[in-house]
């Protein structure tokens, strides 16, 4: 019996010990029991994501994120602001000259391009920047602003002329925490009196070193070491403690307990501010023992409309027909871009091939693959320099492409169950019908399961989808019309 994690890791053999394995978030406790019934089964091998990569996915989303993002995206969302004294007065505002900002953060704010105040940032800022300060739990994806406005808040706190650490920012992962340096790097950039120091792997310091960074951004492990072990911060002196990307921060073993460690030893009067892209029940429990008497800035949920994308679907008997139908449908219409969703790694690898045979300038996206190489691959294909990219889920997210008109799934996406995974087919097909155009979804069935699975979103959206007759090249030209 072989167990074969999804992504990197090498097969695990079971010799019938007691083994634990996060399998679609779900523990499963391997005993020699539970093995002889999956042999009985005649299951040969088995495949999950083994805990490290599930962690590291998620990190690896994020990071892919902020580098994708070199600008703010438009978002639909409406934000909703609970605060901590309901009978206080709600501020927001409009331009960043509201907030008083010191000069020098006024010129780098507009130096990285931020004309005006983002969604989060409009309600978010005020609160940060308060007298006495206010704690803050938020929910912001990457590119909303969220990283800038706590590094702005950083910088509005520190006083220059204290040379010790004033501000703390823990982050899940060593790239992470660089990539959020970059932002304060920037944004401090007419404001030299400030420093920034770094407190993650590598980064050595002797014990007791006195640092004169007002700023530090690390790793939890390296700045619970810098706190507590070698005494180079002194947590009593820390007036903001900013806890970015909690989500993937308690998915990391370890990290929630050295998080919660750090911000036991800071000062009550500490500023306490925590961003999730998510909120399940997990994240809310940890961010309610890491902030207390929070404001709360959640965005409402994504309105679930598929108004401005036509949806079909093309009755097929195996991946060769889908495959045909797919080059009928692009041969038929015309496409600035399009981007079609695989299942598996292996089909997209199958499916790109086959395309570039037939000529087409095609991009492959997939799992495997770092960071820098998946950020490449989106960059290019943004500039045009690809027509189609062919993908699996870790694309179904967070890719404002103005010139994609096609989404096609060459196979549906679903959960561990088999059943429909309606939030990935919404956010697949969102990334056509954006920016006020009209968008074009085409769907793959090629078995039973996967019309039982259209049939769920059908229901789900409360949205009738077309049957497409892929051979009849009229029909196809209408629907792009």
């Amino acid at each position: 019996m072989t167990l074969q994690c999804r992504h990197t890791c090498l097969p695990i053999f079971d010799e019938g010990k007691r083994r634990y394995l996060r399998t679609n978030n779900m523990f499963l406790s391997l005993t020699s029991s539970v093995m002889l019934h999956l042999e009985r089964q005649k299951v040969k091998s088995l495949p999950f994501t083994c805990h490290s990569c599930l962690v590291e996915d998620k990190a690896a989303q994020s990071l892919l994120n902020k580098m994708i993002h070199t600008s703010l995206v438009n978002t639909t969302n409406q934000v909703e602001v609970l605060q901590r004294d309901p009978n206080s007065p709600l501020y927001s505002v409009k331009t960043f000259e509201e907030l008083r900002l010191k000069d020098e953060l006024l010129r780098g704010v507009y130096d990285m391009g931020f004309n005006r105040p983002s969604k989060i940032q409009e309600n978010a800022l005020p609160m940060m920047l308060a007298e006495p300060p206010q704690n803050l739990i938020a929910q912001s994806q990457s590119g909303t602003g969220k990283t800038a406005a706590f590094a702005l808040a950083m910088l509005s706190h520190v006083d220059p002329a204290n040379k010790w650490t004033q501000c703390l920012c823990i982050a899940p992962t060593y790239e992470l925490a660089l990539q959020t340096g970059k932002v304060i790097e920037q944004m401090g950039k007419f404001y030299p009196e400030v420093k920034l120091a770094y407190a993650i792997r590598g980064n050595k310091l002797d014990r007791e070193t006195k640092l004169q960074e007002q700023i530090v951004i690390g790793t939890p492990g390296t700045v619970l070491d810098w706190c507590s072990k070698l005494k180079i911060i002194d947590p009593k002196k820390i007036s903001v403690f900013v806890l970015d990307e909690a989500d993937v921060m308690i998915a990391t073993q370890g990290h929630q307990d050295q998080s919660i460690r750090i911000q036991r030893m800071l000062p009550n009067e500490c500023q306490m501010l925590l961003f999730s892209a998510t909120f399940e029940d997990s994240v809310w429990k940890f961010a309610e023992r890491v902030v207390p008497d929070p404001n709360i800035i959640k965005l409402k949920r994504e309105e679930e409309t598929l108004d401005t994308i036509k949806q079909y679907y093309v009755l097929c008997n195996d991946k060769d027909e889908k495959f045909t139908a797919l080059c009928n449908i692009y041969g038929a219409i015309t496409i600035a871009q399009a981007m079609i969703f695989c299942h598996t790694r292996r089909t997209a690898g199958w499916l790109s091939a086959e395309l570039t045979k037939e000529g087409h300038v095609v991009a492959l996206l997939s799992g495997e693959m770092t960071v820098e190489q998946r950020a490449a691959i989106i960059e290019r294909f943004r500039e045009g320099k690809e027509k189609v990219l062919v993908t699996t889920n870790v694309c179904s997210r967070g890719i404002d492409v103005e010139q994609v008109s096609v989404v096609i799934n060459f196979d549906l996406p679903m959960d561990k169950d088999g059943n429909a995974d309606n939030e990935t087919y919404l956010h697949r097909i969102g990334r056509t019908g954006r920016f006020g155009k009209r968008g074009l979804a085409v769907n793959m069935i090629d078995s039973k399961q996967s019309m039982n699975i259209l049939n769920q979103i059908e229901e789900h959206f409360n949205k009738k989808i077309n049957k497409l007759d892929s051979d009849d090249l009229d029909e196809i030209e209408k629907i792009s019309n």
